[in-house]
């Protein structure tokens, strides 16, 4: 592989340098990712992890690097996952642009109930608040003797 290219692993060097390590997916996810696809009883080799390790990250350089550069066109800072679709595309990767869109569609839609389903406990758990503040005074009210001490602060 490529050991070492442009870099210094030893500490010296430039110092503000990265390692070859810090631009890869780390080697575990990696590998884990390729099990998914074999056989239970498939081996992996440590070479074959480090070449798909290099390709992967290499890849998502290559995409994001062109979504980047659309976005630095239209003057925004912020690559979204719609630019990343864009970049797929327009990189000839059609056959991953088309699910990935789908897929982006279902989290945003997934979000969306999980944002809408946290408004409500919020306005629930408001609505609690309130409901144990008016028993608190209600009680205080009627045992003046009672323990007064708020839990919560």
């Amino acid at each position: 592989m490529a050991e070492n290219i442009g870099t210094s692993n030893d500490g010296g060097g430039d110092g503000g340098g990265f390692k070859e390590q810090d631009h890869l997916l780390p080697i575990a996810n990696v590998g884990r990712i390729m099990k998914q696809i074999l056989p239970p009883n498939a081996k992996i080799s440590k070479e074959a992890k480090e070449t798909m390790q290099e390709c992967v990250s290499e890849f998502i350089s290559f995409v994001t690097g062109e979504a980047s550069e659309k976005c630095r066109k239209e003057r925004r800072k912020t690559v979204n996952g719609d630019d990343i679709c864009w970049a797929l595309a327009t990189l000839g990767f059609d056959d991953y642009a088309v699910p990935l869109k789908r897929y982006l569609y279902k989290f945003r839609e997934f979000e969306g109930d999980k944002a809408a389903n946290q408004v409500k406990v919020s306005i629930s758990n408001s609505k609690d608040d309130d409901d144990d503040e008016a028993q608190k005074q209600q009680q205080q009210q009627q045992s003046p003797l009672m323990f007064q001490h708020d839990w919560k602060q």
